[in-house]
């Protein structure tokens, strides 16, 4: 018997939250021991005690599950938006200090392979920064563009500096345990990274940053896994 009222049945079932929670979890241990090469969803399958079939119906790629499990994890500073300053100073000071909170947010083991994942696949690292927000690791253009305009650094100033010296020295400071506060970032940032950009200015030959999402490497990047 059917009635008017009734509620049309849902089609299939509804996702587990529980699951994916405990599927993403896994995706940031495995990143941590094994690197973005040990990231499978064979893996992860086998860890979570779950089919691979499961994951293949919830992301298509190994990318799509890395980014989801970025997305999950506890803290993400990066999601706020980027304020800005009156000064490159101030706009420099506060991208480090996003990036300090973004790398705060995992341990620095699995910083490290994120960092070593986007090397592999550097449209991973676009994608991070897409998904996740901006993490503090890459200068904008538009910070360039406004101290040029101020007059605080020359016509053609480069990124270089800022995405290959900031994120590499923060990442080694946490890893060994070193402090890094505002007292270190404004020294970093005042007799390293702003007389580095405004030297920067009018050269064509500087390479992309390590943190660029797409510095050259000497060897081909390996591919994902997709299904």
């Amino acid at each position: 018997m059917s009635y008017l009222n009734e509620p049309p049945a849902q089609r299939g079932r509804p996702r587990d939250a529980e699951l994916e929670r405990r599927i993403t979890t896994t995706v940031l241990e495995l990143l941590a021991e094994e690197g973005y090469e040990g990231v499978t969803f064979e893996a992860v399958a086998r860890r979570c005690q779950a089919s691979k079939a499961t994951l293949y119906r919830r992301w298509p790629s190994k990318r799509d599950m890395v980014l989801a499990a970025v997305k999950d994890a506890p803290a993400h500073p990066s999601a706020v938006p980027l304020r800005r300053g009156d000064t490159l100073r101030d706009d420099l000071l506060m991208l480090a200090q996003r990036l300090s909170l973004t790398m705060s947010a995992t341990d620095s083991n699995a910083a490290f392979m994120l960092l070593h994942a986007g090397l592999e696949d550097p449209e991973l690292c676009d994608a991070i920064e897409e998904t996740v927000g901006p993490t503090g690791a890459r200068l904008p253009h538009a910070v360039l563009d406004d101290a040029v305009a101020r007059g605080e650094l020359p016509s053609g100033a480069q990124p270089f500096a800022y995405e290959e010296v900031v994120g590499t020295v923060l990442l080694l400071r946490r890893a060994n345990g070193l402090t890094v506060d505002d007292t270190y970032l404004e020294a970093l940032v005042d007799t390293v990274i702003i007389p580095a950009l405004t030297a920067s200015a009018g050269r064509t030959d500087l390479p992309a940053g390590i943190f660029s999402g797409h510095p050259e490497t000497s060897t081909p990047p390996m591919t994902t896994e997709t299904p």
